[in-house]
């Protein structure tokens, strides 16, 4: 399922146009995230990433993650809209390979101190490295949001926010960012983040939901973040990464 990234020098495994399911390093290179001190208005913060990665030797096409905040939910038009235009701007930046967009994403809506517009919260990209080192790699975050049998997406318990609903859809995401680690080739015990999205209870099966999936990568526990999916009407999403490097500005 990995498709190659020459110039970009990762991998990813296909997903839509609004993003990949993940990303994965090409020999020879690591993938390193940087966090911004505070978070940007999206369009600024390309130009700060293009002035970043110009600095460092690298072309645009290493830019292989980034990770968004939005003042609310969108609704689905306009999440629709957001994407026509965050697809654009790839499109120049002649990132796409093939028409298909090789980033990964997250993109969630803070339930407190959000941003006044849709923003840059981190990203990251592909650097060479010297000494023989593991593959890095991100996958991108995902929502109760499966895909029927007719590959229609369904969003599992929709409008329940029960306790039971909100372990169901765990369950649901857990599946899938299984399936994208398989995707990416990687292991569980690889990952060294993993961070859950969402303002319901998670403390009623962390253990058993969460952690016990993770293997030895528990030991690095996760992140709570108190923010929505991008969509209204989500509730829950998680992402992870298995990275060697990480940099706050």
């Amino acid at each position: 399922m990995l498709v190659e990234n020459p110039k970009g020098n990762y991998l990813f495994v296909p997903g839509g146009d609004a993003f990949s399911n993940g990303v994965v390093s090409a020999v020879g290179h690591e993938i390193v995230r940087v966090t911004f001190k505070e978070l940007v208005p999206w369009r600024q913060g390309f130009e700060f990433i293009d002035a970043y990665l110009a600095k460092r030797g690298r072309p645009r096409q290493a830019l292989c993650t980034v990770e968004i905040r939005c003042a609310q939910p969108f609704s689905a038009e306009g999440f629709s809209d957001f994407n026509r235009d965050y697809y654009s701007l790839l499109a120049d930046w002649q990132i796409l390979v093939e028409n298909r967009n090789p980033m990964a994403r997250t993109n969630v809506a803070p339930a407190l101190n959000p941003p006044t517009e849709t923003s840059l919260f981190a990203f990251a990209y592909t650097a060479s490295i010297q000494e023989e080192q593991r593959s890095t790699f991100v996958a991108s975050g995902s929502a109760e949001v499966t895909q029927s049998a007719q590959g229609e997406s369904v969003v599992i318990r929709p409008g329940e926010t029960s306790g039971e609903a909100i372990k169901e859809k765990n369950e649901g995401v857990m599946k899938i960012l299984s399936e994208r680690l398989e995707a990416l080739e990687q292991e569980w015990s690889q990952i060294t983040a993993a961070t859950i999205y969402t303002v319901r209870n998670i403390h009623p099966f962390l253990e058993d939901g969460i952690l016990s999936k993770m293997g030895t990568a528990s030991l690095r526990g996760v992140q709570w973040q108190y923010a929505r999916p991008p969509i209204v009407g989500l509730d829950y999403e998680v992402d992870f990464r298995g990275l060697g490097r990480e940099i706050y500005l």
